[in-house]
């Protein structure tokens, strides 16, 4: 199959190809700016983005008002239900006047939710509405992250109803605190003084922005099923923020204008721009996640995911590179590296990597340990194990597309080539095993005329012999 043509390929080549070594630390920060700007502009020109935040506003579509309910239910539990309804209007200032319409509509629906009504059924499809906007949210986070691994179904269970109930708890105690806080007569008698009161007046508008902010930064930290860093969470959450309150004075301008809306149609005029609304702030959300990622791992700015393409040379070095930092951990007793952590130390990006790993499990090399960060381990002894296997694994890793070699018509003097070929592998790294990747102290001592490297039949040997229990024991 022919691959896409590159986004913009001019503008990839200048910042990646052609750009010089950058000679100070704000000309390494202003370049590393630019390509994290390009990489989201072309995940947006690329339409996932935009095609995920559709898909969440259709989700949220259906389960809005058990959402909110579903707030405001926990919330009237608190004693702090009265704040919902301001806070709602503001959410939906950009709105104009529609805001106010949409807002009591929307209270109405959930005054008219009665649960002793809905019954056994009605209440339990009043929850999975509202986790599925959650489930939705993970999915695309997982997709941004490169994560093809999804949380069990028992923390799906538990993760998904702390945000929605635990939540708006914290957020709304957090409005109210800060509330509370201007208004105390202590902060009205500094409001006496001039520069005091633009102070405090400042303070107060900046107080939704730093909530926006915040809830972003928990989403990009606690969502995706992976290890997320708060620093890179905190700039997906800052830029998502900036960009929100800025598309906030936008849309609110284009309502203002958007006199033909209303005359063409009509009463659904406020429902078309509400849908609108709800769709720009779906793609900041996800455009947050994707400036997180790539502010934790800009070495995968260069290419989107479906464009790391590795030789089969490339391939089979990743495969036996693997293999030995996971044997190098296991065998020194240490803890099992991570993906992200082999990420890091591969410097290779997450999508190879990931189907790398998916391979050597199913060869039955590696196996995952339980937990919500898993690690890698040996899944057989290193020494009891050819080489040949990892490499076989990383060579059959494109047959798992649904094509494989068996389906390629072939005649006879071809079939005997690659049988040649296959023999010459195995010759090549016959009587090897995976402990000949692992460094042995004994490998480095000078003065070993009959090393590893030079004959591996007497290192596979070597290391087949019995190493001590706490070493080769399964953990």
């Amino acid at each position: 199959m022919h691959d896409p043509d590159p986004f913009a390929p001019f503008i990839a080549d200048r910042l990646w190809n052609n750009a010089p070594p950058p000679s100070s630390p704000w000309r390494r920060r202003l370049q590393s700016t630019l390509r994290m700007i390009f990489a989201v502009v072309r995940d947006v020109a690329d339409g996932r983005l935009s095609l995920h935040a559709a898909s969440l506003v259709y989700t949220t579509i259906l389960s809005l008002v058990p959402l909110i309910a579903l707030g405001f239910s926990v919330l009237k539990g608190f004693g702090i239900h009265y704040r919902f309804e301001p806070l709602l209007k503001s959410g939906l200032a950009p709105l104009g006047s529609q805001a106010q319409v949409i807002a009591e509509r929307l209270m109405q629906f959930v005054d008219r939710m009665d649960v002793a009504v809905l019954g056994t059924v009605g209440v339990a499809l009043l929850f999975y509405t509202a986790i599925s906007v959650v489930q939705k949210v993970e999915t695309a986070f997982g997709e941004i992250w490169r994560v093809h691994t999804t949380r069990p179904l028992v923390r799906k269970f538990t993760d998904y109803l702390s945000v929605l109930l635990i939540g708006p708890v914290l957020m709304f105690s957090a409005i109210g605190v800060a509330t509370s806080l201007i208004a105390s007569e202590s902060v009205r008698e500094l409001e006496t003084y001039l520069p005091l009161t633009l102070l405090i007046e400042a303070a107060g508008q900046l107080v939704p922005f730093l909530l926006v902010v915040v809830t972003f930064t928990f989403l990009y930290k606690f969502l995706p099923y992976t290890r997320v860093q708060t620093s890179s969470a905190l700039v997906g959450g800052l830029v998502a923020g900036l960009i929100w309150v800025i598309a906030g004075w936008v849309f609110a301008a284009f309502v203002a204008g958007a006199g033909s809306y209303t005359a063409i149609y009509s009463a659904f005029a406020s429902l078309i721009i509400f849908f609108i609304w709800l769709n720009v702030n779906w793609l900041i959300l996800l455009i947050g996640a994707s400036i997180a990622f790539y502010d934790q791992h800009p070495e995968s700015m260069a290419l989107p995911p479906d464009r790391v393409h590795l030789s089969n040379r490339s391939r089979e070095r990743l495969a036996l590179s693997t293999m030995a930092v996971v044997g190098t951990a296991y065998y020194a007793g240490e803890s099992p590296p991570t993906t992200e952590a082999l990420r890091q130390r591969l410097h290779v990006p997450g999508e190879p990597l990931e189907r790398m790993l998916a391979a050597l499990s199913q060869a039955g090399l590696l196996a995952a340990t339980k937990g919500e960060h898993s690690g890698w381990v040996p899944a057989r002894p290193y020494e009891a194990t050819e080489m040949k296997r990892a490499l076989d694994a990383a060579r059959t890793i494109g047959e798992r597309a649904g094509f494989d070699r068996s389906q390629i018509t072939a005649d006879a003097p071809v079939t005997a080539v690659e049988g040649r070929i296959e023999d010459a592998m195995a010759r090549a790294v016959e009587g090897c095993r995976l402990k000949d990747l692992l460094t042995r102290p004994d490998d480095a001592k000078p003065g070993a005329g009959d090393s590893s490297a030079e004959n591996p039949r007497r290192a596979a040997a070597q290391a087949a012999e019995p190493t001590p229990r706490a070493r080769t024991g399964t953990r």
